[in-house]
């Protein structure tokens, strides 16, 4: 059976044109993130980096890749896309750090039902600031526009970062011994994780409107909802370079509860104090809005604290009054103890 009618790729959905439109409008972006060491420009089939190994006896690579979650729909609901970018970023250059690791450069996958450039430049706005913030280069990228795929003016995200540390510098937890010390970094908020618990609270249990400001909020909702997530990597290094860092983790899914443990030595624990730092006020309102356990709370959500770090006790003052001046809100919010296994212990 023939069809004399002429079809076309955008007759099915795909638009070639939007998307070297989309590539011309998003080179400034990428070259505001160039580092030395960035061989090409995009457009080509592979980003190029030349590693720069005179600065390591052992060079490592570490890689890490993640996506934003469905924070995204809060982003379509309020029809604002320049910041989930830095939430994609952070949440791979955030995991590279805490081995010690400097990020070096960063690739995104954008994909869409049908591309809108002005929507997707947005995005990319946020991921080349992302990568500003870590002092990693955008090196490239893939936009797939696939019909059928997505809703309407949706997309998904998704992120891979490469990162550098000399071998005998990775900071694994391996040291980390009884007596050292937690000191927790502030979070700007939920960052990345349990927005489909906080979604069902605040939008389905409580039925606000992202327009909404509760009580205890100095923003509407959707405002404090969208708050990016806080990149830890320029303070990281910082703190490297001069003081003993045994343990780093990112606080992401699994909240203290999970990640800490990740780190930790057989036969050592993290007691927490769980009164040692302030809690933004989203938290409490999650928690009084769903009746939400504290347990979950912890283990769902970063709870105010989205790294934290493992010292030894003599350098605590240093490192607090460093990180004070790097901006960082920073608690001591407990200490190494013995135990059978690797836990945290909230008190």
């Amino acid at each position: 059976m023939s069809n004399d009618k002429t079809i076309t790729y955008k007759d099915a959905g795909v638009d070639i044109e939007a998307g070297n439109q989309f590539v011309n409008l998003i080179k400034p972006l990428v070259k505001q993130t160039a580092r030395p060491e960035v061989l090409s420009d995009i457009g080509g089939f592979g980003g190029l980096f030349s590693l720069n190994s005179t600065k390591y006896q052992r060079p490592t690579l570490v890689a890490a890749t993640d996506g934003v979650g469905t924070k995204l729909k809060l982003a379509f609901m309020l029809n604002q896309h320049d910041t989930v970018g830095i939430d994609l970023v952070a949440m791979c250059v955030n995991d590279i750090i805490v081995q010690g690791a400097e990020p070096l450069f960063f690739l995104d996958y954008f994909a869409t039902a049908k591309l809108s450039p002005e929507q997707a430049v947005d995005v990319v706005k946020g991921i080349a600031e992302g990568c500003k913030q870590a002092n990693c280069a955008l090196l490239g990228g893939e936009t797939a526009e696939m019909p059928g795929m997505y809703s309407k003016d949706e997309y998904d995200l998704a992120g891979f970062a490469v990162g550098v540390v000399d071998n005998h510098k990775i900071i694994d937890g391996s040291t980390i011994t009884n007596g050292d010390k937690i000191i927790g970094l502030a979070s700007s908020g939920l960052h990345s994780n349990g927005y489909s618990l906080a979604r069902k609270v605040f939008l389905e249990t409580l039925g606000l409107n992202l327009a909404d400001q509760p009580e205890g909020l100095d923003k509407t909702l959707g405002a404090e909802l969208l708050t990016p997530t806080r990149i830890y990597v320029k303070s990281i290094l910082n703190l490297i370079r001069n003081f003993t860092l045994k343990g780093i983790a990112h606080i992401t899914g699994g909240g203290l509860l999970e990640n800490l443990p990740r780190i930790l030595p057989q036969q050592c624990k993290a007691v927490i104090d769980c009164s040692s730092w302030e809690k933004p006020a989203i938290f409490e309102l999650l928690r009084q809005g769903g009746n939400i356990p504290v347990e979950e709370m912890y283990r769902t959500f970063n709870y105010g604290i989205g790294m934290t770090l493992v010292v030894p006790e003599t350098e605590v003052e240093d490192i607090m009054d460093r990180l004070a001046g790097l901006g960082e809100k920073a608690y001591v919010i407990g200490s190494i103890q013995p135990a059978q296994k690797p836990v945290v212990e909230l008190k």
